[in-house]
């Protein structure tokens, strides 16, 4: 049944896409989709306010520190990652922002950084929210990523 519910939640989001950019939005626990490049990220974890994820969406937090990955290979980028979110937490920082790129040049692939970013932080111990920048930001090419206190 939860296969069932996937593949229908999948298809809906399919026929979403193909109207034009959406808000991926979820919290813990939930399945994770093939996003589109213009797709915007929204995620928090379970027990944090939806206040919190709108100040995040909207650009309210100071960013403490930026990785670029676009235009790193999967390979390269995903241990990257991992490396920045541990120095970001071991600092104390509170907002990071990833630069993951929107994927346009990835072709019927898709995004494969922006998904694989998407994945990464739903799996990341300390990431409590994350949401895709304001254009002025990055847009749809950058996560903000609201990290607790080691």
């Amino acid at each position: 049944t939860r296969e069932r519910l996937a593949r229908a939640e999948r298809t809906a989001l399919l026929r979403e896409s193909a109207q034009g950019a959406q808000i991926v939005e979820h919290s813990a626990g939930t399945d994770l989709y093939e996003l589109q490049p213009a797709d915007e990220l929204a995620f928090r974890r379970g027990g944090l306010s939806e206040r919190v994820l709108r100040r995040l969406r909207r650009g309210q937090y100071r960013i403490d520190a930026e990785i670029d990955l676009h235009g790193s290979t999967l390979a390269q980028a995903l241990p990257l990652l991992q490396q920045f979110l541990r120095e970001a937490r071991s600092r104390d920082l509170t907002c990071v922002r990833i630069v993951h790129g929107k994927g346009l040049r990835s072709g019927q692939r898709g995004p494969v950084l922006k998904n694989s970013v998407n994945a990464q932080l739903r799996h990341t111990e300390g990431v409590l929210a994350f949401a895709s920048a304001r254009p002025a930001a990055g847009g749809t090419g950058a996560t903000l990523v609201l990290l607790a206190r080691a």
